[in-house]
This record gives structure tokens, sequence and C-alpha cells, in this order.
């Protein structure tokens, strides 16, 4: 049986999709490998031409750093597929490998993984918002909030804030703190992460030298950090993506409608590993990133997720709420333009 989303569109049942994707949940060890081969690989190759720039240019230094963090991206797309247990067959090598592509990029996995599943688990569900997402409120949620939740709400919406301040602060700062809410599994794991990560400073600090070695670790942080936030961010946060409350929610509806294609030049996809099809990745995490595309064009049902591009994406930098009598998101200007028709009428 066939089931109607909100957009008045047929979407095909829970068992119908499944068996489309079966095939592509597969894990493939030697795709797998040679995605370590060609990232991690790579990270630990431009560490030693950093070492090697050091004495001869800073220009070059910086210019290495910058690529490595386009690299922490795609190694952090590794380290999510781990966290879903897709990358590898074994649980445990997930695990391991999970650990190491952690430590690249400053996140405790287990910890992570517990976050991430809960995002997955309450994607689009305006009742279960608030693990692993991004803030968002409704017109009406912010209408009637203080003037002190509104101001913090329009920070923290700022897009220097979101994309150049919260990506450094949230992979170098907060996740070096465990959630209140996780079990002591996840709490260890950012305790142990960060053992892990004293280490790897010292150890790296003392061949590089303290301040030069900070320098280049921020930088990265600072390009993949941005990136990611601001690839999860269109991913969920364009004009017309999927928020629904209670019992009208649907998990189908909140992939396909609520995750965006994000339709990236071929060099970009390789770096975000895939991720631009994300609608794919909501629908089935067990589907590993090096699946995702190969999945998008197995069938017409796959096709019809909302598409982005870089240019379109731009616009998704002004939405801020969600209008939830027009199911769409718009921007604090589009509010203001409501409210002042609001006022005519009344004053009319």
């Amino acid at each position: 049986m066939e089931i109607t989303n909100s957009k008045n569109n047929k979407l095909k049942s829970v068992a119908e999709w499944k068996e489309l994707v079966s095939e592509y949940q597969q894990p493939h060890l030697g795709r797998a490998i040679w995605q370590i081969v060609n990232t991690l690989g790579t990270v630990f190759l431009i560490w030693v031409l950093l070492y090697l720039t050091l004495s001869i240019s800073w220009w070059l230094t910086i210019g290495l750093s910058l690529l490595a963090g386009l690299f922490l991206v795609r190694a952090f797309i590794i380290f999510h597929d781990c966290g879903h247990g897709s990358f590898f067959k074994s649980k445990k090598a997930n695990h391991v490998l999970g650990f190491i592509s952690g430590m690249l990029t400053f996140t405790p996995y287990h910890h992570w993984r517990w976050e991430h599943a809960m995002h997955h688990a309450t994607n689009g569900d305006l009742d279960r918002r608030g693990i692993g997402d991004i803030w968002t409120l409704t017109v009406k949620e912010y209408l009637s909030s203080s003037r002190l939740t509104r101001i913090n709400y329009r920070f923290v919406r700022n897009p220097f804030i979101l994309f150049v301040f919260a990506p450094l602060f949230l992979f170098m700062v907060l996740e070096r703190f465990p959630s209140s809410k996780c079990k002591p599994r996840e709490r260890r794991s950012v305790h142990v992460m960060n053992l892990a990560l004293l280490v790897w400073c010292l150890v790296m600090g003392s061949i590089f030298g303290f301040l030069p070695f900070l320098v280049i670790q921020v930088i990265m942080m600072a390009v993949a950090g941005t990136c990611g936030i601001w690839l999860f961010y269109v991913q969920h946060q364009f004009e017309d993506t999927y928020w629904a409350q209670g019992e009208d929610w649907d998990f189908t509806a909140a992939a396909m409608e609520g995750s965006s294609y994000y339709k990236l030049p071929k060099v970009m996809q390789w770096f975000s590993g895939n991720i631009g099809f994300h609608h794919i990745h909501h629908l089935n995490a067990m589907i590993p990133n090096y699946n995702l595309e190969r999945c998008h064009k197995s069938d017409p049902f796959f096709q019809v997720a909302p598409e982005l591009n870089l240019f379109t994406s731009l616009k998704s930098i002004t939405f801020r709420l969600w209008d939830e009598d027009n199911s769409k998101m718009i921007g604090f200007r589009e509010l203001k333009r409501q409210l002042a028709i609001e006022d005519f009428k009344e004053a009319a």
C-alpha cells in the first residue's frame, strides 16, 4: 500500500523502499579500505608535508592546512558511517575506526553516535527537537518567547555565529563535555577521547612546536567544522523542509521531504563523502557513503527529494523559523512582513 505525504505526492510504503535499498546497505570491504587509504592516508601524508613546509614557507603551511581541513570533512563522513555501523560489516572494526577518525575530528565516538541516533529518530518531529539538531523555533514559539530568548535565538542563528564561531566552539569545546542525558558508556567515551587528544596535542606540539601546531590544527578544524555545519544546515533547513507534530509525523516523509539532495560538483561531492544524498541516508542510515549515489540513481522514487545546488542553497542562510501555518521555513524579514499585514488588516 502507498501512503501520501504532506505535499500530496505518493510515497512508497516502508516495505517497498526497504526492498529497494536492501542491496545498497551491504558494506563493501574493498571500497571501505580504499576510502581509508585515500582519506586517512592522505591526512597522514599532509601532516608530513606540513612539518617539511614549516622551514620553507608559512604560506605553504597554511595552504596545506586548508586542504587538510577538506580531508577532515571526508574523514568525518567515515567516522559518521562507523557510528551507524555501516562502513564495515564488523561491529568491532567500525568502533576502532570510529575512534581513530573521531580523534582526527576531535569528536568522541560513542557520545556522538548516541546524539546522532537521536537526530535520525526525531528528524522533522516538532515534539522531539533538541538533541543532535540545530535550534529551530516555530513562528508561534518565537512570538510567544521572552525578549531574552528571542535575542539568544537571533544570536545563535546569525550566519557568522553559526558558520564561523560555532563550528570551532562545537568541536573544540562542547565536544569535551558529555551530555547530562547520556549513559555511562557515552560519558566515558568523552573522557577517553579527551585523554587521547591531550596525548595527541602533547606529541604533535613537541614535534611541530606548540604554537605552529595550534595554528595548523585550528585552521584544519575551522575549515572542516564550517563545511560540516554548512552541509548539515542546508540538508535540513531549506524552505520546503518537513516538520510535523505528534501523530502527523511520518518517518518516510521526514526522510524524503525533510532531507535535501544537495547536488554538488563532483570534487565537492567527493570531499563531502556523498553526504549530499542526504535523503537516502535518512531513509536508511545503514547504507555506507560509497553506496549512496548508486542507490539514488537506482529508482525514480529516490529522485523526487528536494534538490539544492550551490547557488540555491545560499538562500537557506535567510531561513530562521518554521512557519507552521504555511508549512515552510521563513526569515525574520518575512515574519516582519506577515505581522505588518496582520496589523494592517486589524486596523482596517
